[in-house]
């Protein structure tokens, strides 16, 4: 049997990292058993992921965390604690949420296998949230509005009872089993930073634009604009917009908000 690399000192901590999995980012949202933080840990671990971040943990630090960490005492070290899942994804490209639960304003999951692919793309140029949420209720309508897309791990449906560090254990692999399949490829125009997928925070940005242009027009009734917002937020979390595409929608609100005119040009006339 191998040496267990934690405890060999010869082996740093960096290494045990697959640098291919350097932007995915595990999110913790309010869980309940700080033993399921420790032993998710441990799970990122065995796959190659770091990045791990707590989103108002009920009882954290705890001793329970660490014992169930076992070897992966570093990554619970590293984690950041914070108050807001907004805290947690800002910097994020792409954020995919994990739920069983069905959504009536939902589209389909993705499967864990088309998710695993997807990810490994998008994560060659910006960073990637997985996010999970409360043990017994999974995460909350407001917490997928801010999801890009969900994932489902297809269990049982007879016995569909996953434990939080399981399903962390689940989506690592397959995230991992993607990313050591990679091939070399040919540069495409994602490689210039304009055409990037916005992080999380410039999303939020623009869907604040996009309401607030759209109570000026009228659109939104002003006393229960949520029920559209959430579907014109489902239209372009489902589209995924890049940077340039971000920014010319961002302008077209502009526009709206403050009408642009152009002059008409005619054949023969000089600018």
């Amino acid at each position: 049997m191998s040496r267990n690399p934690v405890t060999n000192p010869a082996v740093r901590f960096d290494e045990l990292f697959d640098p291919r999995l350097a932007n995915i980012r595990i999110v913790l949202s309010r869980t309940q058993n700080p033993g399921n933080i420790g032993a998710a840990a441990r799970a990122m671990m065995t796959m190659g992921v770091r990045d791990l971040a707590l989103v108002n943990p009920e009882r954290y630090p705890h001793p329970q965390a660490r014992a169930q960490a076992s070897g992966a005492l570093n990554v619970l070290e590293e984690a950041p604690v914070v108050a807001t899942l907004e805290e947690a994804i800002h910097d994020c490209a792409w954020v995919v949420g994990t739920s069983a639960r069905a959504r009536h304003l939902g589209d389909e999951p993705m499967t864990p296998e088309a998710f695993a692919e997807k990810a490994k793309e998008i994560s060659k140029t910006g960073r990637i949230a997985l996010v999970f949420g409360y043990e017994q209720s999974g995460l909350t309508n407001e917490e997928l509005d801010r999801c890009n897309a969900v994932v489902a791990i297809p269990t049982n449906p007879g016995y569909s009872s996953l434990n939080l560090a399981q399903a962390v254990q689940v989506l690592c692999y397959v995230l991992r089993r993607a990313a050591v399949s990679e091939v070399p490829r040919v540069s495409v125009k994602t490689d210039n930073p304009i055409y990037q997928p916005p992080t999380a925070e410039q999303t939020e940005q623009f869907y604040e634009h996009m309401e607030r242009a759209l109570l000026g027009t009228g659109f939104l009734d002003p006393k229960n604009p949520l029920v559209a917002m959430r579907r014109l937020r489902m239209l372009f979390n489902r589209a995924q917009p890049d940077l340039n595409e971000l920014n010319m929608l961002r302008g077209l609100l502009t526009t709206v908000e403050k009408p642009k005119r152009r002059r008409i040009m005619t054949a023969g006339s000089e600018e």
